[in-house]
């Protein structure tokens, strides 16, 4: 599919879309953080954020640019940010009024990596999530084990409900590939 008719897809709020935009850049954003961290996690972590900052304010995204050098300016102010916080030891946990103010994905259908989680045996799933990093074991955990809502997920995890959805979807689709690799 074109980006240009994802990227409206997004815009309507549309799951699947989202999905599709965090697979295409996923490498892109985290690439470039990583060249700036020089730290997998910090990259990883501030990647979910970029990713959840941007899938909020996606409305406002015009596309006379192109949506890469959008993203990773998103990340590049987000890291700038970060730094920033460091620096000023702040804390990063977000008040309850901007937790009201979290743009909702909507998360309706299920992904192709769903319907591969559901399809394995217990046991041999159990054996794949061991294999993925302790943050995505938890939300994976969280989620599918406890039953928790994204909410919360988020005040288990002390991190905003849009940077749960990006870690579930980051999880998801490493946890099918590695499902995948064994076939």
């Amino acid at each position: 599919m074109e980006l240009n008719k994802i990227i409206q897809k997004a815009k309507k709020n549309n799951q699947i879309a989202f999905n599709n935009l965090l697979h295409m850049f996923w490498n892109d954003v985290y690439g470039f953080l990583i060249k700036r961290t020089h730290n997998e996690n910090d990259a990883e972590d501030i990647t979910i954020e970029t990713f959840s900052k941007a899938f909020e304010k996606i409305e406002t995204f015009d596309e006379k640019f192109k949506f890469k050098t959008w993203l990773i300016t998103i990340a590049k102010n987000t890291h700038s940010d970060s730094l920033r916080k460091q620096k000023t030891s702040l804390s990063n946990q977000t008040s309850e009024e901007d937790e009201e103010r979290v743009y909702w994905i909507m998360d309706e259908a299920l992904s192709p990596e769903d319907k591969l989680i559901t399809k394995q045996n217990l046991a041999e799933l159990l054996k794949d999530i061991k294999k993925l990093k302790p943050h995505y074991q938890q939300v994976i955990n969280l989620r599918y084990f406890q039953e928790l809502s994204y909410n919360e997920i988020s005040k288990e995890i002390k991190a905003p409900v849009n940077n749960v959805k990006i870690k579930l979807l980051r999880a998801k689709k490493l946890l099918a590939e590695i499902i995948l690799s064994k076939k």
